[in-house]
């Protein structure tokens, strides 16, 4: 699934989440929920409008196995859902920001091990997430090198969820959201 693809089944679910805050939101809980699921996700997601959670369609149902499915994949195949390379920049390091946010509400929906957290090199991530959801385009900043660095932010969020997930295996939680 595409960003863009995942951008639309959440307006066809009626959710105004951005995707990639809605991508990041999933794969954070996932590291510190055993069970999360569609409806989890989507309860989550739908949380503010405090109205029924929208039934999931197929796209959105088969997510987070995918999610799940790819954190924990020896080949390395996860990848944060973020804006094509054909969208402005600007636009791609506000996505990565949200993406970043939506991890870290993820994440604490759950109950990790507080020692695995703090001690190790998840804390560490969850603290570099912090800042990188802050972050945004430099003015005057070069195309070229903007590109270079949004790239290497991204590897560093890519590899550090993968991290976070096999860190936290064996101590997720096994309650859903």
């Amino acid at each position: 699934m595409t960003h863009e693809e995942l951008q639309a089944a959440l307006s066809r679910a009626d959710i105004t989440a951005d995707a990639a805050e809605a991508h990041g939101l999933l794969c954070g809980a996932l590291c510190t929920h055993d069970r999360y699921g569609a409806e989890d996700w989507l309860a989550d997601l739908a949380a503010e409008r405090r109205t029924a959670v929208p039934a999931a369609d197929a796209a959105l149902a088969r997510l987070p196995g995918q999610a799940r499915e790819a954190l924990g994949s020896a080949d390395f195949e996860f990848q944060p859902l973020l804006p094509a390379d054909d969208v402005p920049l600007a636009d791609r390091v506000a996505a990565l920001a949200g993406w970043c946010g939506g991890f870290l509400y993820g994440f604490g929906t759950g109950s990790p091990d507080p020692a695995t957290v703090a001690a190790g090199e998840v804390g560490e991530y969850l603290r570099d997430l912090a800042d990188i959801a802050q972050a945004r385009l430099e003015p005057g900043r070069s195309d070229e090198a903007g590109e270079g660095d949004l790239f290497e932010l991204v590897e560093f969020v890519r590899a550090g969820a993968q991290l976070a997930y096999e860190a936290l295996e064996g101590t997720r939680s096994h309650a859903a959201g």
